[in-house]
């Protein structure tokens, strides 16, 4: 099991502060952003090498987890 907060990172001194992949410059939007466009988890891997899989997985999970904390104003 991925535990994403080994591959993610909030470092305001980089993309102003957005969650990016511990290493890179590459945000978890980016990510998230490539699947939703239909980049296959190969090709993101092929354009971007330095990247890996548990990575990707790092970046659905995180966005799971703040997905899960949302709360509905009522």
């Amino acid at each position: 099991m991925v535990n994403y907060k080994e591959h993610i990172v909030i470092d305001p001194n980089k993309r102003f502060g957005k969650p990016i992949i511990l290493g890179t410059r590459i945000s978890v939007y980016d990510v998230l952003n490539w699947l939703a466009n239909g980049m296959s988890r190969e090709e993101i891997l092929d354009d971007f090498p330095e990247l890996s899989e548990d990575n990707i997985t790092a970046c659905l999970l995180f966005a799971a987890n703040r997905e899960r904390r949302i709360r509905v104003a009522s």
